[in-house]
């Protein structure tokens, strides 16, 4: 088997790929040949240290898979060779074969391709359980998304719009402005790269209240956080909700008493914590994801694709935020 692997803490140009003997699966465990693996923005983060996951060296990173069942450990039960499958491993996608616990292994319909398969479960995962279970969206309310082109951000339009809610768009330029209208997203909002300075930060927030048409916006997911936050909290509508989905810009600051002048919420979405403490819940969410997929109301946007021995670019790609949607590895 290959696998891009990282021996040392760095950027993607660390990775090696590595020729190794395939693993054989342990009890309860399956062995997946790996047809594809989506990129997520924890995989820019888990090969530098810097993510809540120190997997020990040599590991490869790719946290979401899609492939078939190649072997079965001992113990094993309700799945069989052949049978087509994703898989959330935390780590190891970015290779041709990967034992996984049977547990973490969920049979994908016959009409969805690898490539799909692979770039659903973290995104749509997410954005599902924030808007579903976290903001609990209701039917005609405004969600604001920030970071809006991105994996999640793109899923969070498509699950916003399936929710009967009216979605604003917010992204860094116009390319990703028109990628997400073609997603069906009511407005876009271009915003400063630079939102440091407190009038550009007066002034994203004056924007966000325009398109929301004075009020305020019900929803926020964001994505990003960093200066980026503040501004966004100050737009909400009264019993608005923030959700805190993540910080590729840093971890913001948000004064407190805006929730009390709000009667608002700050609520965290932490996915992964959610799948693992609350199961049923999360097996109803795919249940949900996999019926809106067959429905036509969600579907990944795959922007780019990758070889496994070009695993490095697709990375590049990832952490410098020039992703539209999703970007996947053809791995076989």
């Amino acid at each position: 088997m290959k696998a891009m692997l990282s021996h040392e803490p760095g950027g993607p140009q660390t990775l090696k790929l590595t020729e190794m003997d395939t693993p054989a699966p342990g009890k309860n465990e399956v062995l997946l040949k790996v047809h594809a693996a989506g990129l997520n923005f924890p995989d820019t983060l888990i090969i530098k240290d810097l993510y809540q996951m120190k997997p020990p060296r040599p590991f490869a990173p790719g946290g979401e898979v899609a492939g078939e069942i190649a072997a079965l450990g001992d113990g094993v039960e309700g799945l069989a060779v052949g049978d087509r499958v994703l898989a959330m491993t935390g780590f190891g996608g970015f290779a041709t074969h990967l034992c996984v616990a049977a547990g973490k292994v969920m049979k994908i319909p016959d009409g969805m391709p690898y490539d799909e398969a692979a770039c659903l479960v973290l995104t749509y995962g997410t954005s599902h359980h924030a808007l579903k279970n976290r903001a609990e969206i209701a039917k005609g309310e405004t969600l604001l998304i920030l970071g809006a082109a991105g994996g999640v951000g793109a899923a969070a339009i498509e699950l916003g719009k399936a929710a009967g809610a009216r979605v604003i768009a917010a992204v860094s330029s116009e390319d990703k402005a028109a990628f997400c209208r073609e997603l069906g997203a009511d407005e876009t909002l271009i915003y400063s790269r630079d939102m440091d300075d407190r009038a550009t930060q007066k002034e994203f927030s004056g924007k966000i209240k325009e398109l929301s048409g004075g009020d305020g916006v019900d929803v926020i997911y964001d994505a990003v956080g960093g200066a980026y936050a503040e501004p966004a909290v100050r737009a909400l509508a009264w019993k608005g909700r923030y959700l805190v989905v993540g910080f590729p810009a840093g971890i913001p600051s948000i004064p407190l008493n805006l929730t009390l002048l709000k009667g608002c919420q700050i609520v965290g979405v932490f996915w992964g914590a959610h799948t693992a403490r609350e199961p049923q819940a999360h097996a109803e969410n795919m249940a949900d994801l996999f019926r809106m997929y067959a429905e036509g109301k969600i579907k990944p946007r795959i922007s780019a694709r990758f070889p496994l021995e070009n695993a490095a670019e697709a990375l590049e790609l990832m952490q410098d935020r020039k992703v539209l949607g999703k970007v996947v590895l053809d791995v076989a």
